[in-house]
């Protein structure tokens, strides 16, 4: 029999009645205790409470059976299923899951005495979220968002995970298009709210650069009376987001950057294929740290994390110390050494997601990345969605990246892509493919020993197999 209990390793997160109070729920069968929030079987503990959201392509009622089978402490069902699942196992009914859920978060929030910091921004931000993670954990039991949990579903679920003795919590908030961030982040409700950086992303939604500005900064919204706003310093767009946080609760605006004036400031980086060196001056005091991980681009969203830290009340120079515990995210930079005949190939997987920014930060710690014996420098990109119209040039603009960061080859997979392929000298060419499932063959038949490749797109691109396919060759030559 499973043991549907909270275990001793794992504390209640919910009492019973704390979940029937919250959610305005009815219990069936008992109104058990919980140790954990899911919404997706594969990843459910014993003790956990399932939530059965209805999603665009499936319907969590059709996984409650294999919930409580798998040890969930009680599955949260609506009111029109729930008869389908009585003698199952303990069930909380509700109007609506997802509403639920939200009220849910909302209890957690209201019951919390944690610092919390809100972070958006068009490129860096999971990064950034999970730099905030690493130091902050060195300092107190933190809480953060799982992975990109940063929707209109995957806050809420964090709000309702995050236990009641947290001391930090971190939420990473998104969006698509305008009016996504302000409803989520007033469930949030941060005492410090943090723009990475604004860029051409989302433009087929928001349909200009001013458009994704305005949207970002609807996280100043949800600020507590009083809360603080962190912004780059060195980005186009630093005084329509200092004017919107001048115009919502926020008490105080600190900025992070390059730029003479920045609060945080970078004034040295010394940038190494595995590391950075940072010198900066954090509030007018001079500080040097390092970070596990490669690129100015991660280097900048550093400043972001201890302007953060200091924001929240933490100790910065604690912070400094923790920042060479900073690794790239799975998907967003992490390195991988794959054994080849000869030697091996360096590996930056940046398949996770891609826009014109973030390419080009790619291609720039590439052009960092010494190559072994006859090693060249590849990249391997599938297109770069939610672009609109400007799509195209976008893609082509990419080629003055490739020259400046002294690519050697580019694979390319997509439409989009092909704007960019059509603009490189034929020395430069990989090969073209309309998409990266049949663009894997040339990429694995290219490779060898001494080279250094970056494999990035858009998810929706699937980049992400070429990375897979990558790394099943070249362990099988190992063995």
């Amino acid at each position: 029999m499973t043991d549907m209990t909270p275990s001793a390793a794992r504390p209640p997160l919910w009492t019973g009645d704390a979940l029937v109070a919250a959610m305005q729920a009815r219990a069936i069968g008992e109104a058990p205790d919980v140790c954990g929030v899911s919404i997706d079987t594969r990843t459910l503990q014993p003790g956990d409470l399932f939530f059965a959201i209805k999603g665009d392509a499936r319907d969590g009622h059709d996984f409650v059976a294999a919930a409580l089978a798998k040890g969930a402490a009680a599955a949260v069902v609506a009111q029109d299923r729930a008869a389908e699942f009585e003698g199952q196992g303990a069930l909380y009914v509700v109007a609506d899951v997802l509403d639920a859920m939200v009220a849910l978060g909302r209890a957690s929030r209201a019951r919390s005495q944690a610092r919390i910091v809100a972070v958006t921004g068009s490129v860096g931000k999971t990064g950034t979220k999970e730099a905030l993670r690493t130091v902050l954990s060195a300092q107190g039991a933190t809480h953060a968002s799982a992975a990109s949990y940063n929707n209109h579903w995957g806050v809420p679920l964090t709000l309702a995970r995050m236990p009641a003795d947290s001391r930090f919590g971190v939420f990473e908030i998104g969006m698509n298009h305008a009016g996504e961030i302000e409803p989520l982040v007033a469930m949030v409700q941060p005492h410090v709210a943090l723009i990475t950086t604004v860029e051409p992303v989302h433009l087929e939604n928001l349909g200009s650069i001013e458009a994704i500005a305005d949207a970002k900064a609807e996280i100043f919204s949800g600020l507590l009376p009083g809360g603080v706003a962190v912004i780059n310093r060195d980005n186009p767009h630093y005084e329509r987001l200092r004017k919107a946080a001048e115009n919502s609760p926020a008490g105080r605006v600190v900025s992070f950057g390059e730029t003479p004036g920045a609060d945080v400031r970078m004034t040295r980086i010394i940038l190494q294929p595995d590391q950075s060196i940072v010198e900066a001056t954090l509030f007018g005091e001079p500080a040097t740290y390092r970070i596990a991980s490669p690129g100015k681009h991660v280097a900048m969203n550093s400043l972001g994390v201890l302007a953060v830290v200091e924001a929240l009340g933490a100790d910065l120079a604690l912070a400094a110390i923790a920042m060479a515990e900073v690794t790239p995210p799975s998907g967003r930079g992490e390195q991988i050494r794959l054994p080849a005949p000869g030697g091996e190939i360096a590996l930056y997987d940046e398949s996770y997601n891609a826009n014109p920014a973030s390419i080009r930060a790619a291609m720039d710690v590439l052009a960092q990345t010494p190559v072994g014996l006859r090693g060249r420098r590849i990249v391997v990109l599938g297109d770069m969605l939610e672009l609109g119209p400007e799509g195209p040039a976008l893609h082509a603009g990419l080629a003055e990246a490739v020259a400046a960061c002294n690519i050697d080859l580019v694979f390319a997979a997509g439409p989009l892509m092909k704007n960019l392929w059509q603009k490189l000298p034929l020395e430069k060419r990989g090969a073209y493919a309309p998409n990266a499932a049949e663009l894997t063959g040339a990429v694995l038949g290219a490779l060898r020993a001494g080279d250094v490749v970056t494999v990035k797109g858009s998810n929706g691109s699937r980049t992400g197999a070429i990375v897979a396919a990558l790394k099943s060759r070249f362990a099988t030559n190992a063995a």
